[in-house]
C-alpha cells in the first residue's frame, strides 16, 4: 500500500488556513451587523462656530441664498475679457531669442512672454496690455499688445 503524502505539518498549515477563513468571515459579518444597527443621525457630527466638534447641530442662523443669484455656467466672452486684461511693463525682451519679461502693475508678478505671442515689435521699458495664461512652466502672457 502506499503512504500518503499529507503530513502532520501540512495538516496543521491546511487547518490553520481554514480556520482563518472562518475567523474572516464572521469579523465581517459582524462589521455588517453592527453597521446595520447604527442610525445615519448617531452617526453625524457638527462643527460649532469655533470649530469644535460636536453631536449637536448648530444654533446659528442659516445664511439665504436667492436662486436668482447664482450663476450656472461659464461666464460670457465679454465678462472674462474686462478682468482678464492687465497691464505691464517689459522690463527685460532679448530679440535674438524671442522671449522677455513683463511686470504685472497689479500683481508686480514677473511674467514671460514669447515673441510669437506679440501683436507688434516691443522693446524695454514699453507700456504693454496683455492676457495670462497658464503655460508648461508657470504663468505665460498672451496677446501682447503695445500701448
Amino acid at each position: 500500500m502506499g503512504k500518503s503524502h499529507e503530513t502532520f505539518g501540512k495538516k496543521e498549515r491546511e487547518n490553520k488556513r481554514l480556520q482563518k477563513i472562518r475567523d474572516k468571515k464572521e469579523k465581517k459579518e459582524q462589521r455588517q451587523s453592527e453597521a446595520k444597527s447604527k442610525n445615519f443621525e448617531d452617526m453625524l457630527a457638527y462643527v460649532d462656530e469655533n470649530g469644535n466638534i460636536s453631536a449637536t447641530p448648530p444654533k446659528f442662523p442659516r445664511a439665504k441664498v436667492n436662486a436668482e443669484d447664482i450663476t450656472i455656467g461659464v461666464p460670457t466672452q465679454t465678462e472674462r475679457e474686462a478682468e482678464a486684461m492687465r497691464t505691464g511693463v517689459i522690463t527685460f525682451f532679448n530679440q535674438a531669442k524671442g522671449f522677455g519679461f513683463i511686470k504685472d502693475q497689479q500683481t508686480q508678478q514677473s511674467i514671460f512672454v514669447h515673441a510669437s505671442a506679440l501683436q507688434n515689435m516691443v522693446q524695454e521699458n514699453d507700456k504693454v496690455s496683455f492676457e495670462v495664461e497658464k503655460g508648461p512652466k508657470g504663468l505665460s502672457a498672451v496677446q501682447v499688445k503695445k500701448i
